[in-house]
């Protein structure tokens, strides 16, 4: 499985490279504080599997990385995508390293 910093995806982000990044939160979680991208819970991520890019990078996060860590396996073994990432440390590394300003649940 291949993994993304959060300096990195701010990278990308600031260096304006095509990306899609899915926030796999609960709704809860992400009321409280996101930094952008589409948000697809992670209940609905494999019937809404359709709504990921094949030919971009997609980066997926949850808060933390685990969550998105088991996202990203399942989508690969079960649609066989190899352009994912899953953003490691999540939505709480991106509030410590980058954005001190937004709040994580």
């Amino acid at each position: 499985m291949k993994e993304l910093d959060v300096m990195e995806l701010k990278s990308w982000r600031d260096q304006g490279k095509e990306h899609q990044l899915i926030d796999i939160r609960e709704d809860h979680e992400r009321e409280i504080g996101h930094f952008g991208g589409q948000h697809i819970p992670m209940g609905d991520i494999l019937t809404r599997h359709g709504e990921i890019e094949e030919a971009i990078p997609v980066v997926i996060h949850c808060r933390s990385g685990g969550r998105s860590a088991a996202v990203v396996m399942a989508l690969q073994e079960k649609f066989g995508m190899n352009n994912l990432y899953n953003l490691a440390g999540g939505a709480q590394a991106w509030a410590d390293q980058v954005d001190a300003s937004m709040e994580v649940a």
